[in-house]
């Protein structure tokens, strides 16, 4: 199992798609990537050289946002938004969807599971 950027790439599966499990790189950059190294995409990646290994390594590290610094920047970004009040900042706070998405029906993910509200009782019913 080789290891690009701190994280253990799978052993079987092609080179363009083991990259992939790098936070920040997806099918796009994993192509564009193999192909400035000049490296066949469907190579299966137990079978690079550790040198290729090492190019591919030095490759994301100079010229991508990748990982721990991606998370970083994603988690400052929504922090501003939260302390600037904004539209959005206000949605990331109260945990509801922040791209426009309808509330009524759906929106599980965002809000988390269901919470029964009582129902109050009429003044006619409890006579």
């Amino acid at each position: 199992m080789p290891r690009i950027v701190g994280v253990d790439i799978p052993a079987d599966k092609p080179i363009r798609i083991a990259l992939r499990y790098i936070y920040g790189i997806g099918p796009t950059k994993a192509q564009q990537i193999v192909d400035r190294l000049g490296i066949d995409g469907q190579v299966r990646a137990r079978d690079l050289t550790e040198d290729e290994v090492q190019r591919i390594a030095q490759e994301i590290e100079r010229n991508h946002v990748v990982e721990g610094m991606l998370r970083r920047q994603v988690a400052q970004n929504i922090q501003r938004l939260k302390e600037i009040n904004c539209y959005r900042g206000i949605r990331h706070k109260r945990g509801l969807p922040v791209r426009g998405q309808r509330t009524r029906t759906n929106a599980r993910t965002r809000k988390g599971p269901r919470r029964t509200v009582a129902v109050k009782k009429s003044v006619k019913a409890m006579r």
